[in-house]
């Protein structure tokens, strides 16, 4: 209810726009892209309370350590141990078959340095998990942010990135000169 609350209020001062499809009512991968700032993060929890979505995301395990580890685990975050990122996809199985209902928020396109490509994680965890993906979006010239369609993976690495690609075409995220195109290195070797 609180976060329901503090939601509605960002999003009435907030000059940005909620423009987003219904939540997903079962358990899927949430791409959060063009992901080029760190308001990223607050326009996610403002989406994801709003709508009343459960969500997790993935973060580095040096994150949650300290004073600020309860609110990192409080607001979704579930720690990453990049020795052994296997545990994730586990962890994501086991929750999804224990019948929660929630969103994996994965940021494919990262913020750091000059990308040229999306990294393939969020496609691998989907089609492990068997979970469908969720298209999240930040556009700066149009001021909106939101979710957009649910989409079930083939398998067909290249028609699924290029019905990605489609979607976020038009989408350019709040810095868009940091943009990443939506291409995965694995498209580059299966082409």
């Amino acid at each position: 209810m609180l976060r329901n609350l503090l939601a509605r209020a960002f999003w009435v001062v907030s000059p940005w726009k909620l423009a987003s499809q219904p939540a997903p009512g079962r358990p899927t991968v949430l791409i959060g892209a063009p992901h080029t700032s760190n308001w990223d993060f607050v326009f996610m929890l403002g989406i994801a309370w709003r709508l009343g979505v459960k969500i997790h995301w993935l973060g580095k395990k040096s994150l949650f350590v300290g004073w600020h580890a309860p609110l990192m685990r409080l607001l979704g975050g579930i720690p990453v141990d990049r020795a052994d990122p296997s545990s994730v996809v586990e962890d994501v199985v086991r929750r999804s078959r224990d019948g929660e209902v929630f969103s994996l928020v994965v940021t494919p396109d990262g913020t750091r340095g000059a990308h040229t490509h999306w990294k393939s994680g969020f496609y691998r965890i989907a089609r492990e998990t068997g979970m469908p993906v969720t298209l999240g979006f930040v556009d700066r010239p149009t001021m909106t942010t939101g979710l957009g369609p649910t989409i079930e993976l083939t398998g067909d690495v290249p028609a699924d990135m290029d019905r990605i690609r489609a979607f976020y075409a038009d989408k350019s995220g709040y810095h868009p000169e940091l943009r990443v195109e939506p291409r995965l290195r694995d498209e580059d070797n299966l082409a």
